[in-house]
């Protein structure tokens, strides 16, 4: 047993110049164990730590005498070694705790939040007010993460693609919002927030997010159950499951979740339409609810065809249904009256259904143990989206009478997507100190949009074939990338380039257009680290981005919510290319400052539009010129007592928007900050009782000529491990001030609009999970093919 624990410590992928280059900590039957505590300590002082990863851990630092390694688990007797550094590599075995497992019901050792030089860490599983709850809820807990109201996300400033378990999401929008509200949370391990991806992601957004989820990974048959109810203005509930199967050489694991939700929904929108002769102010009053059910699951099986090879399939699933019925009461007032001149009636009521299937094949070799390596994936993602919206509108007068016209619509609009791509990626390592990693990737997507407009009067429905469209998108992507990294003394880098040809085809048949796009663009990226001694680092990071736009951005269908007011896409939209560049200091391996310059040229954006003579008000997409910004980021976690720990996040930026809008140019300069401060206390370790608090805070900003008001949260939650450390039961209280609610303005030219939207997002959620088998934890992870495209679907 000893002669394997040593052959696979010499074949673990991990970086050949770290001073303890490969440690294993095991049971005393050699099994490895995860996400033990390992810690490196000199004198009184505790210098660097971690947590294992299927038992391997290693320590980069540049340390040299004598030090001690400590280690700790739960279960587990605490084990110290007295080792001399540099070192090779080392093999801890650790013994069971039989009394520590009979009092011992916390098992959480990870620090809640974790920095490293090219991502930030936000361990779910350890959090109150993350967990218990769905993903959508946990993603906006994370350091730097905002959730907005139409399920847009950002990170850091930035616009993101979000991935799960490295495969990304091929979802956008509401869609995206509604699929990460049917997982619940209790299945996540951890967030991780990449502000700059290396070459090896597509190069598509900003910034890139990626949902680590639990995987049992015992042998055996292991399984993990969870279920929560959520009370704001009215009931959801989630419950799901996660399960593995391992023997021999196969492994199966799945999972499936199910949500039903139900919110209220609160608008007030104004609309002053002001031209020469001629001022109306209209308000709209809206009330309705944001109802739907969803379906997620998963089935994949790995097997290994040598001790070199293995081939793996994946399938995930989605399908869910809305429904969005609104009630709007729009109060028209004429040039300054105190009194009303019409009120229109509105009854709008929006369903639709959406369903997403993704394929994935792949097979991995090893080509020799030094770290050679080929990785092959096959993806194959159809999805659908069904939508029907039915307007019905009448007015009165201010003496009650009825106006004469009454606006009646239904319009039914389909979505059909087909992606499929491929993509190959070799390691290699040489000189024991350097990886190269290259690779290719094809994509192929085709959108299939109809949309059908009938008016429905009484005397019967009447089809409109000039307010009905069709309308077919193909786009084609090639890319390859080459990335190097390594160490020389003091100094890390890791260099790379992505080079992508896109080739693009959007037709309206109504419209009788046909946009082409046809681009070769390279997308450098360059990571420097300065290991000034033990305690002191100094690290830049450069790299460019393309932000393609999603689909639904495209489709130039209108899309009426009322006589006067529309929402439509755009064919022409162009791609944005982002540059971003960030020198940042690390001290302690724990406090954190960057300072950062983010430039965005031909950025686009939903903009809307009035026009003051008709009272027409709609929203479109466009390019706008510019917008950039310089700014800092610092963390600085405090830990005050044993039981009390502190994560502290700061972002500070001076933003700058400009462009040339309708007959006029806006220059916009804005102080912007963003504030997080996470609380966690241990409150009984032996009872396993825990408590959190966490809050943030976002000072008023600018998006284009959209004026945002400050947003803040503040969320709390306690926590008790029950069933010897195999349950757990949550109770969380969310938006507690109900400050999550979006206010913006807009106060531009003859331009003068805003509105309020409340998402009842204050809200209260118990939760309970119960493992049965082993300890999750994480099983082989792939990047599959279909990478920059996830996110663009709606």
């Amino acid at each position: 047993m000893k002669k394997l624990i040593l052959l696979l410590l010499f074949c673990s992928p991990l970086i050949t110049l770290a001073q303890l280059r490969k440690g294993l900590v095991t049971d005393k039957t050699g099994q490895p164990i995860d996400g033990v505590s390992i810690s490196l300590h000199h004198a009184d002082s505790t210098l660097t730590s971690q947590n294992s990863k299927n038992g391997l851990f290693s320590f980069q630092q540049p340390f040299k005498g004598h030090y001690l390694l400590k280690a700790t688990a739960v279960g587990f007797q605490s084990t110290t070694k007295g080792v001399d550094l540099p070192m090779d590599s080392i093999v801890i075995v650790m013994i069971s705790d039989e009394k520590t497992l009979d009092q011992v019901t916390v098992s959480a050792s990870k620090p809640l939040i974790v920095r490293k030089i090219d991502r930030v860490i936000f361990n779910v599983e350890n959090s109150i007010v993350a967990s218990g709850a769905t993903v959508w809820d946990a993603l906006g807990k994370a350091p730097g993460v905002q959730t907005r109201f139409d399920g847009g996300v950002t990170a850091n400033n930035k616009g993101v693609v979000i991935y799960m378990d490295d495969k990304p999401i091929r979802l956008s929008g509401e869609d995206l919002a509604a699929y990460l509200r049917s997982l619940p949370s209790d299945n996540i391990a951890k967030i991780e927030i990449i502000a700059n991806p290396t070459a090896r992601y597509d190069a598509q957004g900003g910034a890139v997010i990626n949902i680590i989820s639990k995987k049992p990974k015992g042998d055996g048959f292991n399984m993990v159950l969870s279920g929560a109810y959520t009370q704001s203005t009215y009931g959801s509930y989630n419950p799901s499951m996660v399960f593995n199967y391992r023997k021999d050489k196969l492994n199966v694991y799945g999972s499936y979740g199910y949500s039903r939700r139900k919110k209220d929904h609160t608008e007030s929108e104004y609309v002053i339409f002001d031209s020469p002769g001629n001022y109306a102010d209209w308000r709209n009053d809206k009330s309705g609810l944001r109802s739907g059910n969803a379906n997620s699951y998963k089935i994949g099986a790995d097997y290994n065809l040598t001790d070199k090879q293995v081939i793996g399939i994946l399938v995930n699933g989605y399908n869910g249904n809305n429904s969005r019925p609104n009630k709007v009461i729009t109060t028209i007032v004429n040039n300054h009256a105190l009194l009303p001149d019409s009120i229109l009636h509105t009854q709008n009521l929006s369903s639709g259904s959406a369903y997403q299937y993704s394929f994935n094949l792949n097979y991995k070799i090893k080509l020799d143990t030094s770290g050679r390596n080929i990785n092959i994936d096959m993806d194959y993602v159809p999805y659908q989206n069904k939508n029907s919206q039915q307007v019905d509108t009448y007015g009165t007068l201010s003496n009650g009478s009825l106006l004469p016209d009454n606006y009646n619509i239904f319009t039914p609009s389909n979505q059909n997507i087909d992606i499929y791509s491929g993509k190959l990626d070799y390691t290699d390592k040489f000189w024991k100190k350097w990886t190269f990693e290259s690779g290719l990737k094809y994509s192929s997507i085709r959108t299939s949009n109809s949309f059908d407009f009938y008016n429905h009067p009484a005397t019967g429905i009447e089809f409109v074939a000039n307010r009905s469209d069709r309308f077919e998108y193909a786009e084609n992507i090639t890319a390859a990338y080459a990335s190097i990294t390594g160490d020389v003394g003091k100094w890390s880098f890791e260099g790379g380039l992505r080079a992508e040809y896109t080739r693009t085809n959007g037709q309206s048949m109504v419209l009788n257009t046909n946009n082409q796009n046809n681009y070769f663009k390279l997308f450098p990226t360059l990571f420097v680290l300065y290991k000034m001694n033990k305690d002191n680092e100094i690290n830049f990071t450069y790299n460019s981005r393309i932000n393609r736009p999603e689909y639904w951005r495209l489709n130039p269908f209108k899309s009426y919510t009322s006589p006067y007011t529309y929402l439509e896409g755009n064919p022409a939209l162009q791609p944005a290319f982002i540059y971003n560049g960030e020198l940042g200091y690390t001290y302690k391996q724990q406090y954190n400052i960057s300072f950062y310059l983010r430039r965005v040229v031909n950025y686009f954006s939903n903009i809307s539009v009035q026009e003051n003579t008709s009272k027409l008000f709609y929203d479109t997409q466009r390019n706008l010129d510019l917008s950039q910004e310089l700014g800092f980021s610092a963390s600085f976690p405090i830990k005050p007592a044993s039981w009390w720990e502190i994560n502290n996040y700061a972002q500070g930026s001076y933003r700058q928007e400009k462009s040339g809008y309708l007959q006029a140019r806006y220059d916009y300069h804005v102080l912007g900050i963003y504030l997080s401060s996470n609380h966690a206390f241990t409150l009984n370790k032996t009872h396993g009782l825990k408590a959190e608090i966490s809050a943030w805070y976002s000072s008023p900003t600018i998006q284009g000529i959209y004026k945002l008001a400050q947003l803040y949260d503040v969320s709390a939650g306690a926590s008790k491990s029950l069933f010897k450390g195999k349950g757990t039961l949550r109770l969380a209280v969310n938006d507690i001030f109900y400050g999550n609610a979006y206010r913006i303005d807009v106060d531009y030219e003859n331009q003068r609009n805003g509105f309020y939207e409340k998402n009842d997002t204050r809200s209260a959620t118990l939760s309970f999970s119960y493992r049965l088998g082993g300890n999750p934890t994480a099983a082989r992870k792939r990047t599959s093919a279909s990478e920059e495209e996830k996110k663009r679907t709606q």
